[in-house]
């Protein structure tokens, strides 16, 4: 009967040391989670581009060229990321003004010229969170208002085409993400009436960096 009783109180004992382990435990910080970018971002962006405008025309007098393109652009973005463990997805919608262009002389003080006047895109998103650095690849369909000018002449019309590209954000604070990325537009051949029966197709490349806001 004394070792029932002195092994009862020996289970007792043990029992309460490890309840009160617990409860210190329950005190003890949890380490800190990681950056979690599920959420909603609104920000700025800009960069360099830099391209080719492939152009021809059969009517007046025929050519065939193919200057390059380059200039700066500016403009905003909107997004909605959702994070699966380490995967990140999304969709982002962006609208840039842009002042890349070119021209090719035509000879006898002839030329032809094209410009971007403002383009976009609306995109999937898919990357791997490593806390804080988000590495990610995007696509989707793009569109820009391409100008093809002759000798004062000249015509915009919007066109639609494609944008594949990559890039990588960092978080700043629970708030702030600045990020740098690549990007590659087709906008495939458009006709244009004026100024010289042209068919033309541009394709652009940017490299930018973007500052957003995480709602």
């Amino acid at each position: 009967m004394r070792r029932l009783t002195l092994a009862s109180a020996g289970l007792l004992a043990l029992l309460s040391g490890s309840a009160q382990a617990a409860d210190v435990g329950a005190d003890l910080p949890m380490t800190a989670p990681g950056f979690d970018w599920t959420g909603y971002y609104a920000g700025l962006q800009a960069g360099y581009g830099w391209g080719r405008a492939d152009m021809g025309s059969s009517g007046g007098a025929p050519f065939s060229a193919s200057p390059d393109l380059d200039g700066g652009f500016i403009g905003g973005q909107v997004a909605g990321l959702w994070q699966f463990d380490q995967a990140v997805l999304g969709a982002v919608a962006d609208l840039n003004y842009s002042s890349v262009d070119g021209a090719a002389d035509l000879g006898l003080g002839d030329s032809a010229g094209a410009e971007l006047k403002w383009f976009g895109s609306v995109d999937a998103k898919a990357g791997y969170a490593m806390d804080r650095v988000l590495v990610y690849g995007i696509g989707g369909i793009a569109f820009a208002g391409i100008e093809a000018s002759r000798n004062g002449v000249a015509d915009t019309r919007t066109e639609v085409g494609w944008t594949l590209g990559a890039g990588v954000d960092y978080a700043l604070t629970d708030k702030f993400v600045v990020g740098a990325q690549y990007r590659y537009f087709d906008f495939r051949s458009e006709h244009f009436d004026i100024p010289d029966d042209r068919d033309q197709d541009v394709k652009l490349h940017t490299l930018g960096v973007n500052l957003s806001y995480k709602f």
